[in-house]
Protein backbone atom coordinates (compact mmCIF):
# COMPACT_ATOMS: atom_id res chain seq x y z
CA UNK A 1 0.00 0.00 0.00
CA UNK A 2 1.32 3.46 -0.91
CA UNK A 3 1.82 6.22 1.67
CA UNK A 4 -1.07 8.11 0.08
CA UNK A 5 -3.36 5.10 0.38
CA UNK A 6 -2.37 4.61 4.01
CA UNK A 7 -3.78 8.07 4.78
CA UNK A 8 -7.24 6.97 3.60
CA UNK A 9 -8.94 5.06 6.40
CA UNK A 10 -12.32 4.66 4.76
CA UNK A 11 -14.26 5.31 1.55
CA UNK A 12 -17.53 7.21 2.01
CA UNK A 13 -20.17 6.65 -0.65
CA UNK A 14 -23.66 8.10 -1.08
CA UNK A 15 -26.54 7.91 -3.53
CA UNK A 16 -29.63 10.08 -4.04
CA UNK A 17 -32.46 10.41 -6.53
CA UNK A 18 -32.67 14.23 -6.73
CA UNK A 19 -36.18 14.31 -8.30
CA UNK A 20 -34.87 16.34 -11.28
CA UNK A 21 -35.97 19.97 -10.78
CA UNK A 22 -39.48 19.21 -9.57
CA UNK A 23 -40.97 21.14 -6.69
CA UNK A 24 -39.12 24.08 -5.10
CA UNK A 25 -35.79 23.26 -6.73
CA UNK A 26 -33.78 26.24 -5.47
CA UNK A 27 -34.76 25.51 -1.86
CA UNK A 28 -34.16 21.79 -2.36
CA UNK A 29 -30.79 22.50 -3.95
CA UNK A 30 -29.71 24.43 -0.88
CA UNK A 31 -30.71 21.55 1.40
CA UNK A 32 -28.91 18.96 -0.73
CA UNK A 33 -25.76 21.08 -0.74
CA UNK A 34 -25.89 21.59 3.03
CA UNK A 35 -26.47 17.94 3.85
CA UNK A 36 -23.89 16.87 1.26
CA UNK A 37 -21.30 19.12 2.89
CA UNK A 38 -22.15 17.68 6.30
CA UNK A 39 -21.88 14.10 5.03
CA UNK A 40 -18.50 14.78 3.33
CA UNK A 41 -18.61 11.81 0.94
CA UNK A 42 -15.89 10.73 -1.47
CA UNK A 43 -18.26 9.44 -4.16
CA UNK A 44 -21.89 10.35 -4.86
CA UNK A 45 -24.26 8.69 -7.33
CA UNK A 46 -27.18 10.84 -8.47
CA UNK A 47 -30.29 9.93 -10.43
CA UNK A 48 -32.85 12.02 -12.35
CA UNK A 49 -30.21 14.53 -13.35
CA UNK A 50 -31.13 16.91 -16.16
CA UNK A 51 -28.79 18.25 -18.81
CA UNK A 52 -29.85 21.03 -21.19
CA UNK A 53 -27.99 21.12 -24.48
CA UNK A 54 -28.15 24.12 -26.79
CA UNK A 55 -25.81 23.80 -29.74
CA UNK A 56 -22.36 22.95 -28.41
CA UNK A 57 -23.19 24.15 -24.90
CA UNK A 58 -24.47 21.98 -22.06
CA UNK A 59 -25.78 22.90 -18.62
CA UNK A 60 -25.82 19.94 -16.23
CA UNK A 61 -27.88 19.91 -13.04
CA UNK A 62 -25.22 17.91 -11.19
CA UNK A 63 -22.81 20.85 -11.54
CA UNK A 64 -25.11 22.82 -9.25
CA UNK A 65 -24.39 20.27 -6.50
CA UNK A 66 -20.72 19.58 -7.24
CA UNK A 67 -18.51 20.08 -4.16
CA UNK A 68 -15.38 22.13 -4.71
CA UNK A 69 -12.58 20.08 -6.19
CA UNK A 70 -14.82 17.18 -7.25
CA UNK A 71 -15.04 15.61 -10.69
CA UNK A 72 -18.28 14.75 -12.50
CA UNK A 73 -19.39 12.15 -15.04
CA UNK A 74 -22.83 12.04 -16.68
CA UNK A 75 -24.78 9.44 -18.59
CA UNK A 76 -28.06 10.32 -20.28
CA UNK A 77 -30.85 7.76 -20.34
CA UNK A 78 -33.30 9.53 -22.63
CA UNK A 79 -34.29 12.87 -24.08
CA UNK A 80 -37.33 14.56 -22.63
CA UNK A 81 -39.88 15.99 -25.02
CA UNK A 82 -42.87 18.29 -24.86
CA UNK A 83 -44.07 21.74 -25.80
CA UNK A 84 -42.19 23.13 -22.80
CA UNK A 85 -38.82 22.25 -24.41
CA UNK A 86 -38.00 25.12 -26.81
CA UNK A 87 -37.15 24.28 -30.40
CA UNK A 88 -33.44 23.72 -30.91
CA UNK A 89 -32.87 22.70 -27.30
CA UNK A 90 -32.38 19.18 -25.98
CA UNK A 91 -33.25 18.23 -22.40
CA UNK A 92 -31.68 14.97 -21.24
CA UNK A 93 -32.53 12.84 -18.20
CA UNK A 94 -29.99 10.50 -16.65
CA UNK A 95 -27.45 9.56 -13.99
CA UNK A 96 -24.38 11.35 -12.65
CA UNK A 97 -21.37 10.53 -10.54
CA UNK A 98 -19.53 13.05 -8.36
CA UNK A 99 -16.06 11.98 -7.27
CA UNK A 100 -13.35 13.39 -5.03
CA UNK A 101 -10.96 11.22 -7.07
CA UNK A 102 -10.03 11.75 -10.73
CA UNK A 103 -12.27 10.01 -13.26
CA UNK A 104 -10.07 8.11 -15.72
CA UNK A 105 -12.96 7.27 -18.08
CA UNK A 106 -16.70 6.82 -18.11
CA UNK A 107 -19.14 4.86 -20.25
CA UNK A 108 -22.92 4.70 -20.68
CA UNK A 109 -24.54 1.31 -21.30
CA UNK A 110 -28.19 0.93 -22.41
CA UNK A 111 -30.40 -1.38 -20.34
CA UNK A 112 -33.27 -3.58 -21.57
CA UNK A 113 -36.78 -2.22 -21.54
CA UNK A 114 -36.98 0.51 -24.16
CA UNK A 115 -38.92 -1.78 -26.50
CA UNK A 116 -41.07 -3.13 -23.66
CA UNK A 117 -42.24 0.03 -21.90
CA UNK A 118 -42.34 3.81 -22.20
CA UNK A 119 -39.04 4.16 -20.34
CA UNK A 120 -35.39 4.06 -21.37
CA UNK A 121 -32.74 3.34 -18.75
CA UNK A 122 -28.95 3.19 -18.72
CA UNK A 123 -26.01 2.19 -16.54
CA UNK A 124 -23.28 4.78 -15.95
CA UNK A 125 -19.83 3.24 -15.44
CA UNK A 126 -17.00 5.44 -14.15
CA UNK A 127 -13.41 4.32 -13.65
CA UNK A 128 -11.81 6.23 -10.77
CA UNK A 129 -8.17 6.72 -9.81
CA UNK A 130 -8.12 6.42 -6.02
CA UNK A 131 -5.29 6.26 -3.44
CA UNK A 132 -6.04 2.55 -3.03
CA UNK A 133 -6.13 1.68 -6.72
CA UNK A 134 -8.53 1.71 -9.65
CA UNK A 135 -12.19 1.65 -8.64
CA UNK A 136 -15.13 0.84 -10.92
CA UNK A 137 -18.37 2.57 -9.90
CA UNK A 138 -21.77 2.00 -11.51
CA UNK A 139 -24.85 4.23 -11.15
CA UNK A 140 -28.32 3.37 -12.42
CA UNK A 141 -32.05 4.07 -12.20
CA UNK A 142 -34.42 1.25 -13.13
CA UNK A 143 -38.00 1.35 -14.40
CA UNK A 144 -40.26 2.91 -11.79
CA UNK A 145 -43.68 1.31 -12.35
CA UNK A 146 -44.59 -1.16 -9.60
CA UNK A 147 -45.96 -3.68 -12.09
CA UNK A 148 -42.77 -3.71 -14.21
CA UNK A 149 -40.72 -6.02 -12.01
CA UNK A 150 -40.33 -8.35 -14.99
CA UNK A 151 -38.52 -5.55 -16.87
CA UNK A 152 -36.34 -4.73 -13.87
CA UNK A 153 -35.39 -8.42 -13.75
CA UNK A 154 -33.98 -8.12 -17.26
CA UNK A 155 -32.24 -4.91 -16.30
CA UNK A 156 -30.46 -6.33 -13.23
CA UNK A 157 -29.30 -9.36 -15.20
CA UNK A 158 -27.78 -7.05 -17.80
CA UNK A 159 -26.20 -4.93 -15.05
CA UNK A 160 -24.60 -8.02 -13.49
CA UNK A 161 -23.32 -9.10 -16.90
CA UNK A 162 -21.85 -5.67 -17.63
CA UNK A 163 -20.15 -5.40 -14.25
CA UNK A 164 -18.71 -8.89 -14.69
CA UNK A 165 -17.36 -7.89 -18.10
CA UNK A 166 -16.17 -4.34 -17.36
CA UNK A 167 -14.94 -4.74 -13.76
CA UNK A 168 -13.02 -7.99 -13.76
CA UNK A 169 -12.18 -9.65 -10.49
CA UNK A 170 -8.41 -9.23 -10.85
CA UNK A 171 -7.51 -8.16 -7.34
CA UNK A 172 -8.53 -4.51 -7.61
CA UNK A 173 -10.98 -2.92 -5.19
CA UNK A 174 -14.46 -4.50 -5.46
CA UNK A 175 -16.78 -2.57 -7.78
CA UNK A 176 -19.68 -0.54 -6.37
CA UNK A 177 -23.23 -0.36 -7.72
CA UNK A 178 -25.71 2.24 -6.54
CA UNK A 179 -28.91 3.96 -7.47
CA UNK A 180 -32.68 3.99 -7.44
CA UNK A 181 -33.67 0.43 -8.35
CA UNK A 182 -37.39 0.97 -7.74
CA UNK A 183 -37.62 -2.50 -6.16
CA UNK A 184 -38.02 -3.61 -2.55
CA UNK A 185 -35.51 -5.91 -0.83
CA UNK A 186 -37.80 -8.96 -1.09
CA UNK A 187 -38.29 -8.54 -4.85
CA UNK A 188 -36.71 -11.02 -7.25
CA UNK A 189 -34.67 -8.18 -8.79
CA UNK A 190 -32.87 -7.45 -5.52
CA UNK A 191 -32.70 -11.11 -4.49
CA UNK A 192 -30.96 -11.86 -7.79
CA UNK A 193 -28.26 -9.29 -7.11
CA UNK A 194 -27.77 -10.78 -3.63
CA UNK A 195 -27.31 -14.30 -5.01
CA UNK A 196 -30.59 -15.69 -3.67
CA UNK A 197 -32.18 -16.53 -7.03
CA UNK A 198 -30.88 -17.20 -10.53
CA UNK A 199 -33.74 -15.67 -12.55
CA UNK A 200 -33.16 -18.38 -15.14
CA UNK A 201 -29.41 -17.83 -15.38
CA UNK A 202 -26.95 -20.72 -15.17
CA UNK A 203 -25.28 -19.29 -12.08
CA UNK A 204 -25.80 -16.68 -9.40
CA UNK A 205 -23.96 -13.42 -8.71
CA UNK A 206 -23.08 -11.92 -5.35
CA UNK A 207 -23.55 -8.23 -4.56
CA UNK A 208 -23.90 -7.20 -0.93
CA UNK A 209 -26.67 -4.75 0.00
CA UNK A 210 -24.88 -2.46 2.48
CA UNK A 211 -28.02 -2.16 4.61
CA UNK A 212 -27.43 -5.72 5.80
CA UNK A 213 -24.29 -4.48 7.59
CA UNK A 214 -26.09 -2.70 10.41
CA UNK A 215 -28.66 -0.47 8.78
CA UNK A 216 -31.11 0.68 11.46
CA UNK A 217 -34.82 0.05 10.88
CA UNK A 218 -36.54 -0.58 7.56
CA UNK A 219 -34.47 2.09 5.82
CA UNK A 220 -37.33 3.47 3.76
CA UNK A 221 -35.98 5.78 1.09
CA UNK A 222 -39.32 6.50 -0.59
CA UNK A 223 -41.27 7.39 2.52
CA UNK A 224 -44.80 8.44 1.65
CA UNK A 225 -45.59 9.04 5.34
CA UNK A 226 -42.61 11.16 6.44
CA UNK A 227 -41.79 12.95 3.19
CA UNK A 228 -44.60 15.09 1.81
CA UNK A 229 -43.05 15.14 -1.65
CA UNK A 230 -43.29 11.35 -1.79
CA UNK A 231 -46.66 11.43 -0.04
CA UNK A 232 -48.42 12.76 -3.14
CA UNK A 233 -48.17 9.25 -4.63
CA UNK A 234 -50.61 6.49 -3.52
CA UNK A 235 -47.80 4.07 -2.69
CA UNK A 236 -46.55 2.50 0.55
CA UNK A 237 -43.27 3.54 2.19
CA UNK A 238 -40.46 1.27 1.03
CA UNK A 239 -36.72 0.91 0.56
CA UNK A 240 -35.87 1.21 -3.13
CA UNK A 241 -32.52 3.04 -3.17
CA UNK A 242 -29.35 1.00 -2.69
CA UNK A 243 -25.61 0.80 -2.50
CA UNK A 244 -24.10 -2.60 -3.36
CA UNK A 245 -20.55 -3.88 -3.32
CA UNK A 246 -19.46 -7.00 -5.20
CA UNK A 247 -18.23 -9.37 -2.54
CA UNK A 248 -16.80 -7.78 -0.39
CA UNK A 249 -13.25 -9.08 -0.89
CA UNK A 250 -11.90 -11.78 1.44
CA UNK A 251 -9.16 -9.45 2.67
CA UNK A 252 -11.79 -7.03 4.00
CA UNK A 253 -11.64 -4.41 1.25
CA UNK A 254 -15.12 -3.23 0.45
CA UNK A 255 -16.58 -4.24 3.80
CA UNK A 256 -19.56 -1.92 4.48
CA UNK A 257 -19.56 0.12 7.68
CA UNK A 258 -22.30 2.32 9.17
CA UNK A 259 -24.94 2.27 6.42
CA UNK A 260 -27.42 5.08 7.03
CA UNK A 261 -30.04 7.34 5.52
CA UNK A 262 -29.03 10.87 4.48
CA UNK A 263 -30.69 13.83 2.74
CA UNK A 264 -33.70 13.20 4.96
CA UNK A 265 -33.96 16.36 7.09
CA UNK A 266 -36.52 18.95 6.07
CA UNK A 267 -36.73 22.68 6.62
CA UNK A 268 -40.29 24.01 6.98
CA UNK A 269 -41.55 20.76 5.36
CA UNK A 270 -39.30 21.20 2.34
CA UNK A 271 -37.23 18.06 1.86
CA UNK A 272 -34.09 17.74 -0.28
CA UNK A 273 -35.94 15.37 -2.64
CA UNK A 274 -38.93 13.04 -2.83
CA UNK A 275 -36.42 10.28 -1.98
CA UNK A 276 -34.10 9.93 0.98
CA UNK A 277 -30.54 8.96 0.16
CA UNK A 278 -28.32 6.11 1.32
CA UNK A 279 -24.75 6.54 2.59
CA UNK A 280 -22.15 4.04 3.71
CA UNK A 281 -18.48 3.87 4.62
CA UNK A 282 -16.30 1.10 3.21
CA UNK A 283 -13.07 -0.43 4.46
CA UNK A 284 -10.08 0.28 2.23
Amino acid sequence: MSDEAAKVDRLRVATLNVWNKSGPWLDRRTLIREQLEELAPDIVGLQEILELRVGDNAMNQADELLPEGFHRAYGASHEMSGSWVPEGQHLLFGNALLSRFPIRAHFVHPLPGEDLSDQKRTLLHAVLETPFGVLDVFVTHLNWKLEEGWIRERQVKEIARLIGEKARDDGRYPPLLMGDLNAEPQSDEIRYLGGYTRLGEERTVRFTDVWSYGGVGPGHTFDTIRNRFAGQYPEPPRRIDYIFVRGPAHDGRGRPMRPRIWAHRDENEIFPSDHFGVACDFAV
